[in-house]
């Protein structure tokens, strides 16, 4: 078994952070006021499916508050959420799509987070769609300060389901952007994936990471599929469209998951923080600490780890 330190049977963000930073480091959920080209009337008007109306940015500090205010807001809660006294912290634009915005306001919000003493690194969660050679320029030369990591969105390599969920762009678009990305260093891609998504086999989600082995990226998030009131995936549940997958089948599919996936890539996310007063289904994903528990137990039963089935 490859060995991923402290016992580990995959790659996960906390041993990424502390061997490239030397200590714990927090990400800080901020809002830099953007919207979506997928919510605006651009390409529509009712975000992806599954997309509350926080636009993924639940559990950000508030839009109106300046960067540095909000920075200074998120590790005030931070510290009173844990005993580790961190002094490092990742300033991590979440909510919608983060590089939809005009050159000189993108420069002004990274460049302020990325100024404040105790960032370390810029996570900003985006579409490839949108990405501009002037923005991955920005990117590009903000990365030479701090280091900028570059969250894509792809949920599935499907054009079907990628229809069903109303994403909005092809896999080409994926697949050049990330090539765009690492042309300009920008050598910190995240690829954003969701399990469970109405229609698709276990075998789909798996092709899928196989299919990310092929990419240059850096991390993955791992995402269960949450339903969230207020969306149109909500509705969908209601009229009994689709089942929400059960702990046991989503731990079990996200075991083969890991074992497909190259042992390189750095795991920033396994199940999901659904907000809690949005949370529909499936319930038992509230309790994280347990379902982690569980996929640990597993993993060590059935002797597994990220990578055991790797193949170039």
């Amino acid at each position: 078994m490859l060995s991923f330190g402290e016992n580990r049977r995959y790659y996960a963000l906390d041993t990424y952070l502390q061997n490239t930073f030397g200590q714990k480091v927090y990400k800080l959920a901020l809002d830099g006021g953007m919207s979506c080209p997928n919510r605006d009337g651009t390409l529509g008007t009712g975000g992806c499916i599954f997309c509350s109306a926080g636009g993924s940015g639940d559990f950000a500090a508030s839009r109106s508050l300046s960067v540095t205010r909000q920075i200074d807001t998120q590790i005030a809660v931070a510290s009173q959420k844990t005993v580790h006294s961190a002094t490092s912290y990742i300033a991590y634009f979440q909510a919608y799509t983060n590089t939809y915005a005009p050159y000189a306001i993108l420069e002004k919000l990274f460049t302020e987070a990325i100024s404040h003493p105790a960032i370390c690194a810029l996570s900003i969660a985006t579409r490839p769609d949108c990405l501009p050679e002037e923005t991955v320029a920005l990117l590009s030369r903000l990365n030479r300060i701090k280091p900028i990591w570059i969250e894509l969105g792809l949920q599935t390599m499907h054009e079907d389901t990628a229809r069903y969920i109303r994403r909005s762009y092809s896999l080409s678009c994926f697949t050049d952007a990330v090539a765009r990305l690492n042309a300009a260093d920008l050598s910190h891609v995240i690829v954003h994936t969701i399990l469970g998504l109405p229609g698709e086999t276990d075998d789909m989600m798996l092709q899928t990471i196989r299919f990310l082995n092929t990419q240059p990226i850096q991390g993955i998030k791992l995402q269960l599929l949450h339903v969230l009131k207020g969306t149109d995936l909500a509705d969908e549940y209601a009229r009994g469209s689709f089942n929400v997958l059960t702990q046991e089948h989503y731990i079990d599919l996200l075991i083969r998951c890991l074992e497909q996936l190259s042992p390189e890539i750095v795991i920033h996310r396994l199940t999901g923080d659904g907000p809690r007063k949005l949370l529909i289904a499936p319930q038992w994903s509230l309790r994280k600490r347990s379902v982690l528990n569980a996929l640990q137990h597993e993993l060590k039963v059935r002797d597994s780890w990220q990578g055991k089935c790797f193949s170039v």
